[in-house]
């Protein structure tokens, strides 16, 4: 493709949502918009990378414009209109999930493809961590729950919890690191811990690894930007891995690349960086 008459190869990118694109539930950056539509304009593909649910990714982030979208930490990868990937948790997988959770007094919610899935105490909980967050008008910031008693057992594809104790997610690395991904999640508490589980082997990587076999395309081509635990499989499979400056340090240093925060242009200069859209 022509650039301010440069030859350029297409790219792919793939987008973490909370932390890359949105402000964690508040707003998204004008650049950031104008960067993605304008890279799609320029003939490359664009894809959410998110572990939310689809049916929970927030309005404003749907409304830009993408080529496709993984969610569910990996378990499902849509490219256009077609499904290409789904996979649910197996229902003793689940079973022992839930069991763990409960033994253990640990608030948690169950993700589908179409709802996410919590008791009334955690639907309080979190509504009590919207109003600290200052997200509580709108409706589309944080998981918009479903009767837990509705939920088909088959249909799981990812569960989050949030605990008081700051060991939650080693120990659960620990029970449940035989069959599931545990991974620290995104949620800002100020104290605590926020996890993350899904089956082993089902991460964002791995659901990028499937959509690029759908499309031909090579990992050399796919730029993977994020600032989550959840990305870290993403950035090991991308040609180029790029952290959001508000990532932890950690992070970052297993990265390839850092780009600026979420509230500093970061999608819009990793875009530049690389070519998806012209520098000013």
């Amino acid at each position: 493709m022509l650039q301010d008459g440069i030859v350029t190869p297409s790219r792919i990118a793939f987008l973490d949502v909370d932390g890359t694109i949105l402000d964690h539930g508040k707003t998204v950056a004008l650049s950031t918009i104008d960067a993605i539509r304008a890279a799609r304009a320029n003939g490359h593909l664009v894809f959410l990378s998110t572990g939310r649910a689809a049916s929970d990714i927030h309005p404003a982030v749907r409304e830009i414009g993408f080529d496709g979208v993984i969610s569910n930490g990996g378990a499902y990868a849509v490219v256009g209109d077609e499904t290409v990937l789904a996979r649910t948790m197996p229902i003793d997988a689940t079973n022992r999930l839930t069991a763990y959770f409960e033994e253990h007094s640990i608030l948690h919610f169950l993700q589908t493809d179409h709802g996410v899935y919590a008791s009334q105490r955690v639907h309080a909980v979190v509504d009590e961590m919207r109003r600290r967050w200052g997200i509580e008008n709108d409706p589309g910031a944080a998981p918009r729950f479903r009767d837990l008693a509705d939920l088909d057992l088959g249909d799981v594809a990812k569960a989050v919890f949030v605990s008081e104790d700051v060991g939650t997610v080693a120990r659960a690395q620990g029970d449940l690191g035989d069959v599931f991904h545990v991974v620290p999640g995104s949620m800002p508490l100020p104290g605590g811990s926020n996890g993350e589980v899904g089956m082993r082997g089902v991460t964002k990587g791995s659901a990028i690894l499937s959509v690029l076999d759908r499309l031909g395309r090579s990992a050399d081509d796919a730029i993977g930007i994020g600032d989550s635990w959840n990305d870290i499989e993403m950035f090991e499979v991308c040609g180029v891995g790029i952290a959001m400056g508000n990532a932890e340090p950690a992070l970052k240093e297993i990265a390839d690349e850092v780009t600026t925060a979420v509230s500093a242009d970061g999608v819009a200069r990793a875009f530049e960086r690389h070519g998806l859209i012209p520098v000013p």
